[in-house]
């Protein structure tokens, strides 16, 4: 059975499809999912809440054409063909403003570099996979970022502190195995003790940690 974990896409069956048309939806949200459907596009793994997994909470966002709605779903594992995975952010780059390119190339080889791979979530990752219009003026550079343990997470997080791009602001999360995530920018300013607490988001729920010693003892971080 493949493992869950956030930022995780999944793409169902044209049954799953089904079902879920048969569902009591407004207008709107029924003609966005007949439009998913008919396309086959992905939708996201969000907070599980069944221990078991033979339900999986899924969400769709909406684009602008149907008011940037987010729909939650359910569906049986059953329903989903194959679990995939957010465009990785060099596959992405020609979608982003021209005067922000040069610098997101930089960061994708640096990344490689360090042995991590950034993969765009949010609206721009939307954009990518579904060719409609996700993107609001100012909308971020949503990045999640794997990494193996506290210290490549400072050199990671170092690295995406040094982004710098006109018109373009970078955020997201660094993903520890066990599927513990952490903002970036919050990693950063707790390591540098400008924090006192880290916000630690997992697929069945989120924690707040306090000390440097109880999170790198963390089942699944350290």
């Amino acid at each position: 059975m493949t493992p869950l974990h956030r930022h995780q896409i999944a793409r169902l069956s044209p049954a799953g499809w089904r079902h879920l048309l048969a569902g009591d939806w407004d207008a709107q949200a029924r003609d966005c999912l007949r439009h998913w459907a008919d396309q086959a596009l992905p939708v996201v793994v969000t907070r599980q809440s069944d221990p078991d997994g033979d339900v999986i909470a899924l969400g769709l966002c909406a684009p602008r054409r149907w008011q940037r709605r987010r729909l939650a779903l359910r569906v049986p594992r059953a329903d989903v063909l194959y679990f995939d995975e957010f465009p990785r952010l060099e596959q992405l780059v020609t979608q982003l403003p021209a005067a922000a390119r040069p610098a997101a190339r930089r960061l994708a080889a640096t990344l490689q570099a360090l042995g991590a791979t950034a993969r765009v979530y949010g609206s721009h990752g939307w954009q990518h996979l579904s060719g409609l219009n996700h993107l609001r003026e100012g909308s971020d550079l949503d990045l999640w970022v794997g990494v193996a343990d506290p210290e490549q997470a400072d050199v990671v997080a170092a690295a995406l502190n040094e982004f710098a791009a006109p018109a373009l602001r970078l955020d997201g999360e660094l993903v520890f195995p066990g599927d513990a995530a952490i903002a970036w920018r919050e990693w950063l300013a707790w390591r540098e003790g400008r924090s006192r607490a880290l916000l630690v988001k997992r697929l069945h729920g989120a924690a707040l940690v306090t000390s440097p010693g109880m999170f790198e003892a963390a089942e699944g971080i350290a």
